[in-house]
């Protein structure tokens, strides 16, 4: 017997009476908490952003913004590789080996934990999109253009959009290796779903290059954006990905026939 043989069957014992009679429960502590945190991390940096940014954070070359923003920049590409790494190894070191045995009810159970992890990394889209996006936008239409360096960049560029990307690699690397159905295969709508933010930063860099050089004002029908739109476009991926796990969630709570007694 393997230590993962073992983990699983430590894990099914543990459950609670309310999986044993009606089926698994939903991580809605842990769900509900990862919420609030990454909430509170968004919101208190807005508010940040707010309070500073134009005080200290209009002009990149001041002392200033050096203390407020470059100091800022670095500690949140710190902490962000380690949360990134941290993650995604933890994902990989404490996968099984084995899922060949996986009782149908810890398989439900991770089913529910893989749209938790869908939940989490929509919300910090949500965030990167409606608040940071928009507060980037409308800090162009004040200043025109300006340095690669700004407020709303660090805050968009090297905050919001990495979390996205970390949440959503973290999403992908979890379900590939505790569910069935995607080991050993690649489910192609979550990686088209998990491709969009990672390929926004490229076209980042290519946006800014063709500010500085040949298109300086910010409208946003501009050909330069019209990549930003395309690789948003791969948020609808999520419905194909959500059908594939729906037929497998449909087998497994599907009732099973009894044989008659001879």
């Amino acid at each position: 017997m393997t230590a993962s043989t073992l983990n699983t069957g430590s894990t099914l014992a543990g459950r609670t009476a309310r999986e044993k009679v009606g089926g698994p429960d939903a991580p809605w502590a842990r769900l509900g908490g990862t919420l609030v945190a990454i909430a509170v991390l968004f919101a208190a940096y807005r508010i940040y952003q707010h309070a500073t940014a134009f005080t200290v954070g209009l002009d990149y070359f001041e002392p200033a913004f050096q203390t407020y923003w470059m100091t800022l920049l670095y500690a949140e590409l710190a902490i962000e590789a380690v949360l990134g790494v941290g993650m995604l190894s933890w994902i990989w070191f404490t996968r099984e080996k084995d899922l060949s045995g996986l009782a149908p009810a810890e398989e439900l159970r991770r089913y529910y934990g893989m749209f938790a992890w869908l939940f989490v990394y929509g919300f910090t889209i949500f965030f990167t999109t409606c608040i940071f996006t928009e507060a980037d936008a409308a800090w162009h239409q004040v200043t025109v253009r300006d340095t690669d360096f700004t407020p709303t960049h660090i805050g968009l560029f090297y905050f919001a959009i990495p979390m996205s990307i970390i949440m959503g690699t973290s999403a992908f690397l979890w379900t590939h290796t505790r569910l069935p159905q995607f080991r050993g295969r690649v489910s192609f709508g979550f990686a088209l779903l998990v491709a969009g933010p990672i390929m926004i930063m490229p076209n980042l860099g290519f946006n800014e290059w063709g500010h500085t050089f040949f298109y300086a004002e910010e409208l946003f029908a501009a050909p330069i954006h019209w990549g930003f739109v395309l690789l948003g476009w791969s948020a609808f991926a999520v419905g194909g990905m959500i059908v594939q796990a729906l037929q497998r969630i449909v087998e497994l709570t599907e009732p099973q026939e009894k044989p008659l007694d001879a």
